[in-house]
């Protein structure tokens, strides 16, 4: 958060700037989401974006970071995991998909801004949550909702 202040000094209300993604896996699948706003600084870009991205129909990613970057980056996915599906005949396991996401964050280091998460749902593992992390590295994670029933 950020405060901004008035003319008098006094700050008048925090501004939050980045982006907000949540994704939690159960026994039957996943649960993903995302705020819906591209900031540019403080700037309100665009307040319909769609930060979730349908690589299979059992699998997405949730973008963070360059818009432009993020985007290209889960078109290249999605080609490659097409591919893929038309050689095998089956449809790709989530760490597949991640480890692709992985593999092209780390080729291109250097010239992109990108923080993605990989949900889905696998016949192997079933319900999945992998985080591609600053390190560029996979691990799981695990970021619980708790919604309380009135």
């Amino acid at each position: 958060f950020r405060r901004f202040r008035s003319w008098n000094g006094v700050d008048e209300h925090e501004v939050s700037t980045g982006t907000t993604l949540a994704a939690t896996e159960f026994e039957g699948g996943v649960i993903i989401g995302a705020d819906s706003r591209t900031t540019t600084g403080s700037y309100v870009a665009n307040r319909v974006t769609d930060k979730l991205t349908k690589i299979t129909d059992y699998i997405y990613c949730c973008r963070s970071g360059s818009a432009a970057d993020t985007q290209a980056i889960a078109d290249i996915v999605k080609y490659h995991v097409d591919f893929h599906r038309m050689e095998t005949g089956e449809e790709p396991l989530v760490n597949t998909v991640a480890n692709i996401f992985r593999q092209l964050c780390y080729e291109n280091r250097d010239q992109i801004s990108a923080g993605i998460i990989v949900a889905g749902w696998d016949k192997q593992k079933g319900g999945q949550v992998l985080q591609l992390e600053i390190c560029l590295c996979l691990s799981s994670s695990y970021i619980f909702v708790n919604i309380s029933s009135w």
